[in-house]
């Protein structure tokens, strides 16, 4: 590089503006409420529904940089699953919140949504939550349930936006049925919806999904240099684990797909080096099961033979301190990519294979899955590619639907 280029480039970046061939950083809804939308705050009495990933771009965390910035007065926090820390496996209790002396109201514990009692003196919701683009990720139905808490308790409430790990992914999977809503299924989308948070808070007010097709007050902040076909890794952002499990981008890949065999006797890789990229048990035979998964040829995936031995750390997981054979999902193309078939076609490998040792958790399974086909179509014989068809109307559908809620490019 010449120093006149040098120079240039230093100016360039004193200025906040991209280098040639590099792109912008990404702007997330939590860093614009600060800076651009603060007015938004001035004179409010707020609660936040935060935990450890709620960071700015500087470091610093949203009831941090609100506190010091004196925007405005912070009068409860909430939490959703895992603790305000992002540490905690099992329910939370409500606690009291060191730094800034308030009380952190669990989410995840006696209540799933606010009450009128930890809302009272409060203005206005702000919600600010990495999630990672499954429909049973709770954040999801964390978002809606408060979103339902703000409408009947007449609070309006504010969504700052932020990426999906997954972007890009088309919408696959499932479409969940009424009968099997609850804490892992809160709306009727597929398995990978491809939506922000924000779009998220959209659909569910437009299509009636809280309780009683009741509408919240709501305000999206929406993000700046973000699109659904941009990489995480060139959003600028630091990866801040969202739960003790998903501790990589690859791991958000692979979690849509293994993650259904929560609802089995298999383990999905909890507590070893590649939580939901690892699946296994001590009885079963991978050869076997990787022969089928390969003769299936499904895109963006390689399947390798591995053995681990998963460790509890506080939470209990499956087959603890005992050897597995397992497999270890490679994802080698993200594009081309499908994490519910992959999981899907496990699940039918393993019965192939297994018949008298694989065993369903119902309804967990179901209410993963969205529906109870998969499980009966699997247990009918039917082959991986019809039960895929199955629930392709239903997912067509929704894509259509999700246009107008839509956000970004």
């Amino acid at each position: 590089m010449t120093v006149r280029n040098l120079f240039f480039t230093i100016l360039v970046l004193l200025a906040g503006l991209p280098v040639q061939g590099q792109p912008l950083r990404t702007r997330t809804g939590a860093d614009l409420l600060v800076t651009r939308y603060s007015a938004l705050l001035k004179g409010k009495r707020i609660a936040l529904v935060v935990n450890h990933t709620s960071l700015l771009s500087d470091g610093r965390h949203l009831v941090e940089a609100i506190l010091q910035d004196s925007l405005a007065s912070v009068v409860a926090l909430f939490s959703p699953e895992h603790g305000i820390r992002g540490r905690a496996d099992d329910s939370v209790d409500d606690q009291l919140d060191t730094a800034t002396g308030l009380v952190v109201h669990s989410l995840y514990g006696r209540n799933r949504k606010p009450t009128p009692e930890s809302l009272a003196g409060v203005d206005l919701l702000i919600y600010d939550l990495q999630d990672v683009g499954a429909r049973f990720y709770t954040y999801a139905t964390t978002l809606g349930l408060v979103m339902e808490s703000a409408a009947e308790n007449g609070k309006p409430i504010i969504v700052l936006d932020r990426p999906n790990p997954i972007a890009g992914m088309a919408p696959d999977g499932p479409v969940l049925e009424d009968s099997l809503k609850s804490f892992v299924g809160y709306a009727a989308i597929p398995i990978v919806h491809n939506m922000t948070v924000g779009e998220l808070a959209k659909f569910y007010n437009g299509e009636g999904c809280l309780a009683r097709k009741a509408r919240a007050n709501l305000t999206v902040v929406a993000m700046e240099n973000w699109t659904h076909t941009t990489r995480f890794e060139s959003t600028g952002l630091r990866w801040v684990k969202p739960s003790p499990n998903m501790l990589t981008v690859a791991t958000a890949f692979a979690y849509p797909g293994t993650c259904l065999l929560e609802g089995t006797n298999v383990s999905e890789g909890r507590g070893s080096e590649k939580p939901f990229e690892y699946v296994g048990a001590p009885w079963l035979n991978s050869a076997q099961v990787i022969d089928l998964l390969e003769k299936a040829r499904l895109p963006g995936v390689e399947f390798e033979s591995v053995q681990f031995v998963p460790v509890s750390r506080g939470a209990a997981v499956k087959y603890s301190n005992q050897g597995c054979n397992g497999v270890f999902i490679r994802v080698c193309d993200r594009a081309t990519y499908e994490p519910v078939k992959v999981g899907v076609l496990l699940l039918w490998a393993i019965r192939k294979v297994h018949p008298d040792r694989l065993e369903w958790r119902v309804p967990g399974l179901d209410r993963l899955c969205g529906s109870g086909i998969v499980r009966e179509m699997i247990d009918a014989g039917e082959p991986p590619q019809r039960i895929f068809a199955r629930w392709r109307p239903g997912v067509e559908r929704f894509a259509e639907l999700r246009k107008k809620y839509l956000l970004y490019e």
